[in-house]
């Protein structure tokens, strides 16, 4: 990677290991490997006896020259499908390249309108047969490319973009947000965390399930719990129209044979300040287990009550199978 003008991707291969490259699938489906984010790849082509041998195989400057947005930086981490790349860079642009060459298929800028003050860390990948999808954050906005030419799907929202500041009880044009994180699919689901302001009058972090089709809301999971709801107890009375953050921006995990989604969220806000918000804050640092169908919560860990410190769960959790007794769980 080149941080001068030009920020950009690099592949090196090392000689031992090109056969095998040519002959096996190479695939990265999403931000965190696979829907469990395990980060692992069983692939062995590289290892310690032949890393040595690397050399660069070609270079992508994907900013080359351009003034860079106000706090932009390059946090992506791009996913690898039937030998394409999908990836963002600093100035909000997503494209894809030919994993083996470096070579460009496609670029979509989505404009300045859309340009949003956060890092954006990946995009969202999803395929019904022929139908093939990008999907990412810009923004306030998330949006759905056609994954072979990169031009926004007219049939998913509002030509191709659904406005994330809607819907939270609170006037859209008040609202602050955007997902640096990118959303996880669950069957014809993308579901999305955010990232929210941490001062007060911030908007809630609500958990929130599109359909990848259409862009309409199919499910929301209220991290700060309206009256009479689970945890309303945590808050004094009208925090649902108050108070803000408990928002799941680092990402999350799909178990995808159980249907269910694990979101780790961060501080309520204001974050060090708790005097207008006593009680354990429920779900402020929280590691949720939600129904990935319908956003029913299933069960939920706090690590942190009534948080004054912004210990928020940075992490998505790794999801994985152990054997006990002889028995996988």
């Amino acid at each position: 990677m080149s941080t001068r003008r030009s920020l950009g991707f690099a592949a090196a291969f090392g000689a031992a290991c090109l056969p095998a490259l040519a002959q096996d699938a190479v695939e990265w489906r999403s931000y965190g490997g696979d829907a469990g984010n395990t980060h692992y790849s069983s692939l062995e082509h590289i290892n310690r006896d032949n890393v040595g041998e690397l050399t660069l195989a070609w270079r992508y400057a994907s900013a080359a020259g351009a003034p860079l947005p106000h706090s932009s930086e390059l946090q992506v981490n791009p996913i690898v499908l039937d030998g394409v790349l999908y990836g963002r860079n600093p100035l909000y642009n997503v494209f894809a390249i030919d994993a083996a060459t470096g070579r460009e298929r496609w670029t979509f800028t989505p404009g300045e309108e859309h340009a949003g003050m956060s890092n954006m860390r990946g995009v969202t990948f999803w395929q019904d047969g022929d139908d093939r999808r990008i999907l990412f954050t810009t923004g306030h906005f998330l949006m759905a490319l056609d994954a072979s030419n990169g031009k926004l799907i007219p049939g998913f929202g509002a030509q191709g973009r659904v406005d994330l500041r809607e819907g939270l009880g609170r006037k859209p044009e008040q609202v602050s947000i955007n997902a640096p994180s990118p959303g996880v699919i669950f069957d014809d689901l993308i579901i999305m965390g955010s990232a929210v302001t941490e001062t007060a009058g911030s908007a809630p972090g609500d958990i929130r399930a599109y359909d990848v089709r259409s862009g309409k809301l199919v499910w929301s999971f209220r991290t700060i719990p309206a009256a009479g709801e689970f945890g309303a107890d945590t808050w004094p009375e009208g925090a649902r129209e108050t108070s803000g953050g408990a928002n799941a921006w680092a990402g999350m995990s799909v178990d995808a044979t159980r249907g269910i989604v694990y979101a780790p969220t961060g501080s309520p806000a204001p974050d060090f300040d708790g005097s207008a918000r006593a009680g354990d804050n429920l779900f402020g640092n929280t590691l949720l287990a939600l129904d990935a169908r319908t956003g029913k919560r299933l069960w939920h860990f706090q690590t942190v009550h009534h948080d004054l410190w912004d210990r928020d769960l940075s992490s998505a959790p790794t999801l994985v199978t152990v054997t006990e007794d002889g028995k996988s769980r």
